[in-house]
């Protein structure tokens, strides 16, 4: 081989072996793309008084019913007697910024299923607990449940539905009694029946007031009674005997004693001889 040959043979080997391979081959590849980055949207913190205007979330939709529910109570009260429609329910208890699905619902669930609320030709009333508007009203009432025998009213639900209560309570403080009830300390009225009224001689209500009769039944009381020589709680009503129920009888069938009579011809007799 001719030498000058050998001489580019060596020289292209050593600039081949100067080069490192590894540069060589990132040189070739194309550079890596980054992904893109994403935008990421600042949404502003919502103000504190915001959620006046959400009309989606039931917390608030129950707050506008609670709302018109007291108002509709305090104009019974005060004697508006006018049934409201729910424009100017919105309008008088200041939620007229309510939406649209909140006022359907007030219109087709809230108020038509509220016990509190009656709706009078496409408007609505209070519904108090009694059926009572003036003191002539309430006298009547307490009358006709002293002489049914249902007892006396709640002193609330006689707030709750009489306008004015505390004025025609006081016209009618002659007429009926007070009586706090000591399990909730809540007064129950009671229709005062003068007609009832007779003297009671002092040594009788002290007997009345020192005889103990907590945790005892009639049978005991009774028992406590006859030993006394007082006999007055005998046939003070109608006896109800209990009912007794025969017993019904359980049927026995006979038991029928079978004898083998398909081996008759098969039995024999062994008599002694």
């Amino acid at each position: 081989m001719d030498r000058s040959l050998m001489r580019e043979r060596e020289a292209f080997m050593k600039k081949a072996f100067s080069t490192p391979l590894e540069v060589k081959k990132r040189s070739q590849q194309p550079a890596a793309q980054e992904p893109p980055k994403k935008k990421v949207s600042k949404i502003a913190p919502p103000e504190p008084s915001s959620y006046k205007s959400m009309t989606g979330g039931s917390q608030y939709k129950f707050g506008v019913l609670a709302r018109i529910v007291r108002h509709m109570k305090t104009r019974h009260q005060d004697g508006e007697s006018h049934p409201l429609s729910i424009d100017e329910i919105l309008d008088e208890t200041n939620q007229l910024n309510a939406g649209p699905k909140v006022k359907q619902w007030l219109i087709t669930e809230a108020l038509p299923n509220n016990p509190k609320v009656q709706e009078v030709e496409g408007k609505y009333l209070f519904k108090p607990p009694l059926p009572v508007r003036d003191r002539k009203s309430l006298l009547k009432l307490l009358r006709q449940h002293d002489m049914k025998g249902h007892g006396g009213i709640l002193l609330d639900d006689i707030q709750e539905s009489l306008p004015h209560c505390d004025k025609v309570m006081k016209q009618l403080d002659k007429e009926i009694l007070r009586i706090t009830r000591q399990t909730d300390k809540k007064q129950i009225i009671f229709y005062h029946d003068k007609g009832i009224n007779f003297p009671v001689d002092k040594e009788f209500q002290q007997l009345w007031r020192n005889t103990s009769v907590d945790g005892l039944q009639d049978e005991n009381i009774e028992e406590y009674l006859n030993k006394q020589g007082i006999k007055s709680m005998q046939d003070t009503g109608p006896k109800v005997k209990p009912i007794r129920r025969k017993a019904k009888k359980s049927r026995t069938r006979a038991t029928k004693i079978s004898d083998n009579e398909h081996m008759q011809h098969v039995l024999q007799t062994y008599d002694a001889t």
